[in-house]
């Protein structure tokens, strides 16, 4: 939780409260004086603690555990954090302003909410850096973050998600279906191995290829083998651009480029097989209607080694979109829903 608040904003940071002060926040909130329903006597008694620095929010954060722990603890963070980014700043980096953050039919969060959440910012893309489609720029991930997010609109060919949510520094995804989130996790730090030279050097290629063509115009060649700190001088450029665009088409291939400068794409060490955990916070999705973690077993095999995969579940269809052969075994056969 408190990684979450430096994420979002620098200090100052803001808690959202119960108290029985007087509110302070009272005009934030519609009030009511004939509704007396739980969340109207909530909202009533909302005041705000501002931390000015990082270890008065550590103090502030375990004094006010059990709050956040409680029946309205979910929504006391997120108007914590909606606090301390500031609702001008959320506004300005969503798509939409008018997007609501959460679903009024089903009460899960927009993917705003959820990049807030993971990144520190609203945007409502998943892909990488931005993007220029029919000329209106879009804003996406442009930070690695401490949990990853996956998603089944991936595996309905929707969208695709970037590097950065699907390679957080930490083996924590967020995944989401048409309707709710829920998480996976694993204890195994190899699937989160620092990005390599080779994946570096893709990435960035793909920053200037703005619209997912699979090339770059020429004239941004060296601007690629300068975030790259590769040789960058006007004359080697022109060599390499007349080697690489032999034709003068004006574009380099993303192919190309890698076979030129990074021709191995390094092998990638996994463990033949490990514990994977998967949470759904709903009772009705969960074996007995009990809220409790999954364990299964897990392993990604080479391509090569397998004759074909098997069908998967809406769990493993989710997280093939990273790793194309993923396969589990879940405890007691139980499949996990991600519904």
């Amino acid at each position: 939780m408190e990684e979450v608040f430096h994420c979002v904003s620098k200090p100052p940071f803001r808690l959202v409260l119960e108290s029985d002060k007087q509110p302070v926040i009272a005009d934030m909130v519609e009030q009511q004086e004939e509704d007396q329903s739980d969340h109207a006597r909530f909202h009533k008694t909302l005041r705000v603690m501002s931390c000015t620095t990082a270890e008065e929010l550590h103090q502030a954060l375990q004094a006010s555990y059990d709050s956040f722990t409680d029946q309205y603890g979910v929504v006391l963070f997120l108007y914590s954090l909606l606090m301390t980014k500031g609702l001008a700043n959320v506004k300005n980096e969503m798509e939409d302003a008018s997007e609501p953050l959460v679903d009024g039919t089903y009460g899960h969060g927009s993917q705003s909410l959820v990049n807030l959440m993971l990144t520190g910012n609203a945007v409502s893309h998943v892909f990488d850096n931005e993007k220029e489609v029919d000329g209106l720029k879009m804003r996406g991930i442009t930070v690695q973050p401490s949990s990853g997010f996956l998603t089944m609109l991936e595996h309905f060919r929707y969208c695709e998600v970037g590097w950065c949510l699907k390679n957080p520094t930490h083996p924590i995804w967020v995944l989401g279906s048409e309707t709710h989130l829920t998480v996976f996790f694993t204890k195994e730090m190899s699937l989160v191995a620092p990005e390599s030279k080779w994946e570096r050097a893709r990435r960035v290629f793909c920053q200037y290829d703005t619209q997912d063509s699979g090339f770059i115009q020429k004239i941004l060649l060296q601007d690629v083998l300068q975030v790259l700190q590769l040789v960058a001088i006007p004359e080697y450029v022109d060599i390499i651009k007349q080697k690489l665009d032999p034709d003068d088409f004006g574009i380099i291939l993303l192919s190309s480029f890698m076979n030129e400068f990074f021709p191995d794409e390094p092998d990638r060490v996994i463990p033949l097989n490990f514990p994977v955990f998967h949470y759904n916070g709903l009772i009705r999705s969960c074996p007995d209607s009990k809220v409790k973690y999954i364990e299964g077993v897990a392993e990604v095999p080479d391509p090569q080694d397998i004759q074909g995969l098997t069908d998967a579940s809406p769990v493993e269809s989710c997280l093939r979109t990273k790793w194309p052969t993923f396969m589990v075994n879940w405890e007691n056969n139980y499949q996990p829903s991600v519904n």
